[in-house]
């Protein structure tokens, strides 16, 4: 297949799979009367049940309602030209899911990771036993970070005159990452003492770093001040002269290379257009040293050693691959590299010949060279659009 046959196939491909992804995710009981249900098991396919304790419908996850209101509502605009009714149909979960996270945040300012069948915030204390979360205080999360945007998001798209309150609680979160108020490990209890014991791994600024794609979205790009210093960030601290790869803790040897390659994705989202030629040399040689480095077959290590070359897991998690299509199709629009586009192709035939599922619309979590293993990346809900979908989403854009 040539080249242009490949982009031209893979927006295709990218378009249906997502409105299939979506069309799963809107047929399914939703939790509470509003909130997403995703709470499948990418091997068996069973729904999980209340004998699957936290991976059952008697826990919510804020981090994946907030992702997946951002995904909603994102996938509407999109689709409102292509398939009115598929759009429509997601503006009817977007609002409802809206009022249902507006609700959340209003009791004391914060989203948080998980909450109880009564929707209390719970953490987990070192057994996993559930129990009651510390509330945030001045403390921020990733769940705030993933709230925030989906409300932004939604207020967008369904009501401005709530816009900027919801910007508002953005700017917070974002804020709280240099004035150190942000706690990375939400099963922990929310403390100053928590956060301060902390290692500084760039992932707080990797994830608000998304949010500069979104705001320039909704027309409020004059709400991005912070992604320049972030990616600023980033690149003096964590990036390595020697390996060309990010790591995740300053003189520590393990380099998250999903994160990183998320990282690249959502800084050419950021920049457009606009990027300068030494910067975008930059992100795309962190994409391709990335790249190279972690995929192992069948898809992308969890983490490697950048001292040794070798994973420091069996595990390959699926969404490293759909932010690197994300990462390597902005860069190829923009260089037109053809090591990019190579890069592109493949981490476009790991995914969808060894892990998306087609039917039902799903992709396994996690592989290992063995294939598919019961081992939850992050929470055990299945992705709401957001990793795959707005990465696939941002390639048939570019």
């Amino acid at each position: 297949m040539t080249d242009s046959d490949f982009i031209a196939e893979a927006r295709q491909t990218y378009a249906a799979a997502n409105a299939a992804a979506l069309r799963w995710m809107l047929g399914r009981p939703p939790l509470h009367g509003a909130f997403l249900n995703t709470k499948m098991n990418s091997l068996t396919l069973n729904d999980y049940g209340a004998a699957d304790g936290v991976r059952g419908p008697g826990y919510l996850y804020g981090w994946i309602q907030g992702r997946g209101l951002e995904a909603i509502v994102t996938h509407a605009a999109f689709f409102a030209n292509t398939d009115s009714e598929l759009a429509a149909a997601l503006d009817v979960c977007g609002r409802r899911l809206y009022a249902a996270l507006k609700a959340l945040v209003a009791s004391d300012g914060h989203g948080y990771f998980c909450y109880d069948a009564s929707l209390r915030p719970i953490g987990f204390d070192a057994t996993g036993t559930a129990k009651p979360q510390l509330a945030g205080g001045d403390i921020f999360t990733y769940s705030d970070a993933f709230i925030a945007k989906g409300l932004v998001a939604a207020a967008a798209r369904y009501a401005p005159e709530e816009l900027q309150r919801r910007l508002d609680y953005l700017a917070v979160v974002i804020d709280s990452i240099p004035a150190g108020r942000f706690q990375m490990d939400e099963k922990l209890p929310l403390a100053a003492n928590t956060v301060g014991q902390q290692a500084p791994d760039y992932g707080p600024r990797m994830i608000l770093l998304g949010a500069s794609g979104l705001l320039r979205r909704i027309g409020r790009p004059d709400r991005a001040g912070f992604a320049e210093p972030f990616i600023e960030h980033v690149l003096a601290n964590h990036l390595s002269a020697a390996s060309g790869l990010l790591i995740d803790v300053p003189g520590t040897d393990a380099a998250n290379i999903g994160h990183a390659i998320e990282f690249v994705g959502f800084a050419l989202e950021h920049y457009g257009e606009a990027v300068g030629d030494g910067r975008l040399a930059q992100l795309e040689a962190i994409l391709l040293a990335s790249f190279h480095a972690g995929f192992v077959g069948p898809g992308i290590a969890l983490a490697i050693s950048p001292a040794t070359g070798r994973p420091l897991s069996p595990n390959c998690p699926w969404w490293s691959l759909p932010e690197t299509i994300r990462a390597a199709s902005l860069c190829h629009a923009r260089t037109n590299n053809p090591h990019t586009l190579a890069v592109w192709r493949k981490a476009h035939e790991a995914f969808f010949s060894h892990y998306w599922r087609s039917e039902p619309a799903i992709a396994y979590q996690t592989m290992t060279a063995t294939g598919p293993v019961d081992f939850v990346p992050a929470t055990p809900d299945l992705d709401p659009g957001y990793h795959t979908g707005l990465s696939l989403l941002a390639a048939i854009e570019a």
